[in-house]
This record gives structure tokens, sequence and C-alpha cells, in this order.
């Protein structure tokens, strides 16, 4: 983990030029810079009040927490087509969230459903 590119980009998002950020750690403005550019490492005590200055802590600026990004392939979805009313329902079950027992599915309460209009040629 690049320290100072996570500061930098913390300090950023809350709008703050480097000379405001040591004006609210009581730091100097070429320290901030330093640190941003990894050329030195603060103290514990200076990264803590550089953290607490841009709304966040130790715990959650170490935390390795990122965001999941859900992908869908075709063997997690499956259509049941209901001819008499004229709808296609289309479901989008994780293969993760699926046991199957022989022919049975048992599916857990995760799951996407897609209501469409079927229209069936008679």
């Amino acid at each position: 983990m690049r320290i100072g590119e996570k500061i930098k980009r913390l300090r950023l998002e809350n709008g703050l030029t480097q000379e405001e950020l040591a004006n609210r750690c009581e730091l100097s403005k070429g320290f901030i810079s330093q640190v941003e550019r990894d050329m030195t490492s603060p103290s514990i005590a200076s990264l803590v009040d550089i953290l607490e200055s841009l709304g966040t802590n130790l715990n959650e600026f170490f935390s390795e927490n990122e965001e999941e990004k859900i992908v869908f392939t075709p063997d997690d979805a499956f259509e049941n087509i209901d001819d008499e009313l004229g709808f296609s329902l289309d479901w989008v079950i994780p293969n993760a969230q699926k046991k199957c027992y022989g022919a049975n599915t048992v599916r857990n309460s995760t799951w996407w459903l897609l209501c469409r209009r079927h229209t069936t040629s008679r």
C-alpha cells in the first residue's frame, strides 16, 4: 500500500490543498508534499492527525475493503415462460446461491427477477 497516494486521494476528495491540510494538522506544507510522494513516512501521531483532518481514522485508512463488482454469467440466469398469461420471467440467481438436489434446485434469499411481456405465436 502506498500511504502517500492514499493520503493525496483523500485530501483531493476533501477539496483541500496541501497547505490547508498542513495547517489543520499543524505540519508544514513541505512535509505533506513529501508524505504524498512517499519520500518520507509520518510518525503514527502525525498520521493520526492527518487522517483525522481528512475525516477518517487508522482503522478505515488501512482496511483493504474494495468495492465488490457483481458480474453474472449466462449460467446464473434462466427463463420461465407463461404462455397463458403472456409473460416471461427472467431470473438471475448467482451460482453461489444455488444448491441442486437431483432435479430440484433450492435457492437462497438473494435473487433477482425481471418480468417482461412475452409474445407467443399462436
